[in-house]
């Protein structure tokens, strides 16, 4: 452990390979996505379980917890549960490049946000950040809408979970005033998965109807895209300033459509590499903004 805290890019890189490995991994799924999300969220609360009740401090912490940030967790979890279905939705439609990269734009979602419910500010170099992106949107969704079948569905699909893991966002920075990283994400994952196992249980699909498939694929997400990826990064805001580790997030839609491209033949075209550009270009300048 101290080798690794002498050379924290180590996880920063694992970190990134983590998150790449999510959207490739759901393709791979045979299972309805409301199926393959709550298998990942299901997972992720029974492996961080004892982490948490294993604890003396958590366990206090958790039952100390009031009823107003109880039910803001809860909502928090509702959001977070339509970004995993719209987003791994969104991957049975469109390439994974398009899917990946206007996910990105959560940040410019939450930023907005911030402006008009958290009486935040946005300077002129953040408006034009957030226009670029916008731009490169439309660039991606002109691409897709040339290719023909649903590909622009899936790219709605995959905006819908930028607003809506932007929403998660928002009541987070509300709640983790108050709550430690690891109670308040338990909470936010068991509320979640229950969001998402009702969501099955409407829909009328059953987590055991597609065998092994979606319990090896929900692990290895709760794995790779949650532990190793996204717990990382919470774990490197130590050691790196917040704008390097944004940053660093955004090597996701370049590392899994590269692996795309090579399991699944998907080659980005033109506009679509414009696009990418422009939005990534556009949401690393507005995470260094924010930074200053």
């Amino acid at each position: 452990m101290k080798y690794i805290e002498k050379h924290p890019m180590i996880m920063i890189v694992i970190g990134i390979m983590g998150i790449s490995m999510s959207a490739i991994l759901v393709r791979y799924s045979s299972a309805p996505s409301a199926v393959t999300a709550a298998w990942r969220l299901s997972w992720t609360v029974l492996l961080q379980t004892p982490v948490v009740f294993g604890s003396a401090v958590f366990r206090r912490e958790l039952k100390s917890v009031d009823k107003k940030t109880a039910l803001l967790s809860a909502v928090s979890g509702m959001f977070l549960a339509l970004h995993f279905f719209f987003w791994f939705e969104s991957l049975q439609h469109t390439t994974v490049a398009s899917s990946t990269i206007i996910v990105c734009t959560e940040v410019i979602w939450v930023s907005l946000g911030f402006c008009l419910f958290l009486k935040g500010k946005l300077s002129v170099k953040a408006v034009a950040a957030i226009a670029v992106a916008f731009g490169g949107s439309v660039l991606i969704a002109l691409a897709d809408s040339g290719m023909g079948g649903s590909h622009l569905y899936g790219d709605f699909l995959s905006l819908l979970a930028a607003v809506t893991v932007a929403v998660y966002m928002l009541i987070g920075r509300v709640v983790r005033a108050g709550v430690s990283t690891t109670v308040y994400t338990y909470m936010v994952y068991s509320a979640c998965a229950a969001v998402l196992l009702l969501m099955c249980l409407v829909q009328g699909q059953s987590l055991v109807a597609y065998g092994f498939n979606a319990v090896i694929i929900g692990l290895l997400l709760a794995l790779f895209s949650t532990i190793l990826g996204h717990s990382i990064f919470s774990w490197c805001l130590k050691y790196f300033s917040p704008s390097f580790v944004s940053a660093s997030k955004l090597c996701e839609p370049v590392v899994s459509a590269t692996l795309a491209a090579f399991l699944f033949g998907e080659i980005p075209g033109a506009l679509q590499l414009a696009g990418g550009v422009l939005i990534l270009g556009s949401v690393f300048y507005y995470a260094r903004l924010e930074d200053k």
